[in-house]
């Protein structure tokens, strides 16, 4: 389970919702789609040897990660460029 939250909090930083550990907020939408692709190969490999706990946990966050994904993809680079001084500045 700790591997899915792993590849959560990254795809999450890649799309520059949060910091980063070194505290560095920044955009990697390339990045964001692999790993949205592994967390899909990952539900697809283990179906059936998980339990449906974790099987609709993985399915809830591929979803948001999707959402979100298609909510970045739409913003033009300048205004992601803005909200990130915008929260450098604070």
């Amino acid at each position: 389970m700790q591997l899915i939250y792993m590849f959560h909090t990254s795809a999450v930083q890649g799309m520059g919702k949060i910091a980063d550990p070194t505290g560095k907020v920044s955009r990697n939408l390339e990045y964001v789609v692999q790993t949205i692709d592994l967390m899909e190969m990952l539900k697809v490999k283990t179906k059936g040897n998980i339990t449906d706990e974790i099987e609709k946990l993985l399915e809830g966050m591929l979803s948001e990660l999707r959402l979100n994904y298609v909510d970045e993809k739409a913003k033009p680079e300048n205004k992601v460029e803005q909200e990130t001084e915008k929260s450098d500045d604070k």
